[in-house]
């Protein structure tokens, strides 16, 4: 198995509107259109896929419960090329419909970071820190 993760799938509750929030609020690329029943947006290095819920559930045999969702462990991370990206993009997702549910600010590893949620309560971390290196792709390095 090659050390890769290809795709990314979040199961959305309201799939027309999680497109709107991706592909206009934050402008991430795609051909696609919610009629196809699913939506992949291509990112640096891995695509990003917007999947109905409860159809996502159906595909891993999953119940799902009525409640809210909790943390589920799980965070996405957007890093960036210079620290005024962090806020640039935290304003731009809370403008498109997300919740900052941490400002941005200085971390204990030397970087600066802040969360929001998306639409569905998905976790993403914003960061930047200056001795980050970037793959022509937009792809972290990892040495």
């Amino acid at each position: 198995m090659e050390a890769r993760i290809s795709i990314i799938t979040l199961g959305v509750r309201d799939f027309d509107r999680s497109y709107e929030f991706y592909k206009h609020g934050l402008g991430f690329p795609t051909q696609q259109e919610p009629e196809s029943g699913i939506v992949m947006f291509q990112t640096g290095g891995t695509c990003l896929a917007l999947y109905p819920l409860d159809k996502l559930a159906e595909d891993i045999s999953e119940d799902l419960e009525p409640s809210a969702k909790p943390f589920s462990g799980i965070t996405l991370a957007h890093n960036t090329r210079t620290k005024e990206e962090v806020d640039q993009i935290l304003l731009m997702a809370e403008k498109a419909g997300g919740k900052i549910v941490k400002q941005a600010a200085d971390t204990f590893w030397g970087g600066y970071s802040g969360y929001f949620t998306d639409l569905d309560g998905y976790h993403w971390e914003v960061a930047y820190a200056d001795f980050w290196k970037f793959h022509p792709d937009g792809s972290l390095v990892i040495e």
